[in-house]
């Protein structure tokens, strides 16, 4: 399957013609600097997925396959969701120095009715929730990339283009030039930062537009994708998939969102920016960031092993071979970094025809607004008592209840939670505030070290729950999502970190690293100076021999 789309909206958007594939070029030592840092996050691309696919990839994934590779990157933390995981990609730190622990946290001491704090809203606004919100870079506690290269030279630009807004705003930092996310059938721009918004969104939009107002035909099915296309049926509420091949009605932008056009969309756009901006051809070295959501939402609609996420892999393999093309003909010096956010994993219904009986959708009674209630009823109060976003992860005592009563609630939450043969471990805040920060490679952590990863005294729960390998916890399919990540399992922990630039030398590093090294890494490319004990990453040497990437 050719990515018309994607070809499509490069050619009514950019002038350039698009180059054509040729073999590699003799191997040579590329200069000191790139003029581009180009760093894209593909939301769920697990090393899982990476490694069942990757003697498929033609295309941009070959490319990146054919760099500096890092199989085992870790998002290390325990918390493996969006927000969390697009907070360490471009900050060398972990969560628990973001201060991003979560998509959603609670903060019971707000004085609005609505406790749920989204992470990239600005509470400040007047009138904002966790569902009606501003975005904003508020809630980061600390720099990205692009801040560093404004700060060390002030000509450095930087545009970040991503279908979530909270990918955006992770990646990109305090304040990109241009900065774009997917609001639901197009793209925006954030007004605090894009002062000017390119042409090429306007662009970008109508094409979209365009594709909405016409309904998608189901996409041919490649012989290696045939071997996936199978019917299964998910419980919970919800029908079958495994069968799809991305057919979708008139005006159906969830479907549009949910399949490979829009991570061509947003390569488009960020293609589009590129040009635009001369990124690349300035004094200083710039930075185009990409957040590629298509992935995460096939992932949770349809789950990783059926023909869908067979065509999505193979369309995302594509899309980045038609972006990196026209990157090369800018005639620009690029070094590219592709990670992921996180990883992810099946649906259990197809997990328990292979290897793993024990999978299973999450128990009701394990949600905080359950589990309060019977917590309640138990101890004779009154009131929800305990808040969460789910079955699993932060769980925050009502902060109502006297001082005595929060204690007995606490107790009561973690004997309900350990007892329960779907929990793996909980740990108490005290705990976590005590325990020492992780050290080591990432494979080797216990769980209280990936809590511990995860942990904000000011933004975390009273308690933390992690759930069993394999408990996925969506219980009511109904709504449309049937597989989800957020687990401490490798599954979810495990993200392929990739580097290419023409003329570096290919090597593989099979040992295990963390997402958080991205940083200190492009740092020496970026001619930027990082203080010590200020992020949690290390640097990655890209090159051989005495003159290493990170020596300079």
């Amino acid at each position: 399957m050719k990515n018309a789309f994607l070809v499509a909206l490069l050619a009514g958007v950019l002038a350039a013609p698009v180059a054509a594939q040729t073999a590699p070029a003799p191997r040579t030592a590329p200069a000191a600097k790139p003029k581009l840092i180009v760093a894209i996050s593909v939301d769920q691309f697990s090393a899982d997925l990476f490694a069942q696919y990757r003697q498929h990839f033609t295309g941009g994934l070959r490319r990146l396959s054919n760099g500096v590779v890092f199989p085992s990157g870790y998002q290390a933390h325990a918390a493996t969701e969006t927000c969390p995981g697009h907070s360490t990609i471009l900050t060398g730190s972990r969560p628990s120095r973001t201060g991003i622990i979560a998509n959603n946290w609670f903060d019971l001491s707000n004085p609005r009715e609505d406790k749920n704090i989204y992470c990239s809203e600005d509470p400040r606004v007047p009138g904002s929730s966790s569902e009606k919100y501003t975005v904003s870079s508020y809630h980061l506690r600390v720099p990205a990339l692009g801040d560093h290269m404004k700060r060390a030279n002030p000509r450095s630009r930087v545009a970040a283009v991503a279908a979530k807004d909270r990918a955006a705003i992770m990646m990109g930092g305090y304040a990109p030039d241009q900065r774009w996310w997917w609001a639901g059938k197009e793209f925006t721009a954030d007004p605090k930062v894009t002062t000017a918004p390119a042409k090429v969104g306007a662009l970008v939009n109508a094409s979209i537009a365009d594709a909405l107002s016409r309904p998608r035909e189901a996409l041919e099915l490649p012989a290696l994708c045939q071997t996936m296309h199978r019917s299964i049926a998910v419980g919970g509420g919800g029908t079958a998939v495994g069968a799809g091949r991305f057919a979708r009605k008139e005006g159906d932008s969830r479907a549009f969102r949910a399949s490979p056009e829009v991570d061509g969309a947003t390569l488009a756009l960020a293609a589009g920016l590129q040009q635009e901006m001369q990124l690349g051809k300035g004094e200083a070295t710039d930075l185009l960031i990409v957040g590629l959501s298509a992935t995460d939402y096939v992932g949770h609609s349809f789950g990783t092993q059926g023909s869908e996420m067979c065509l999505q892999m193979l369309a995302l393999d594509r899309s980045l071979g038609d972006f990196f093309a026209r990157v090369d003909a800018a005639g620009v010096d690029y070094l590219a970094v592709l990670t992921a956010d996180h990883g992810g994993h099946d649906i259990p219904e197809r997990h328990r025809e292979h290897a793993f009986p024990d999978a299973a959708r999450t128990d009701p009674a394990l949600s905080a607004g359950t589990m309060g209630k019977a917590l309640a009823a138990k101890l004779g109060l009154t009131g929800p008592v305990l808040y969460g976003d789910g079955a699993f992860g932060d769980m925050y005592v009502d902060r109502k209840l006297p001082p005595a009563q929060r204690q007995r609630v606490l107790d009561e939450a973690v004997r309900a939670y350990r007892a329960h043969p779907q929990v793996a471990a909980t740990f108490t805040a005290v705990q976590l505030r005590a325990a020492p920060n992780p050290t080591g490679a990432p494979d080797t952590w216990s769980l209280l070290d990936k809590a511990k990863a995860s942990f904000d005294p000011e933004r975390s729960g009273d308690l933390v729950v992690l759930l069993k390998p394999r408990i996925t916890p969506i219980y009511d399919t109904s709504r449309g999502y049937v597989a989800t990540h957020g687990s401490p399992w490798d599954y979810d922990r495990r993200v392929p970190i990739l580097f290419w630039r023409k003329g570096i030398a290919p090597f593989e590093q099979s040992l295990a690293v963390e997402t958080i090294d991205i940083l200190p890494t492009l740092a020496p490319f970026a001619g930027v100076s990082l203080a010590a004990g200020t992020i949690d990453g290390r640097c990655l040497d890209l090159m051989e021999g005495p003159e290493t990437s990170c020596a300079r």
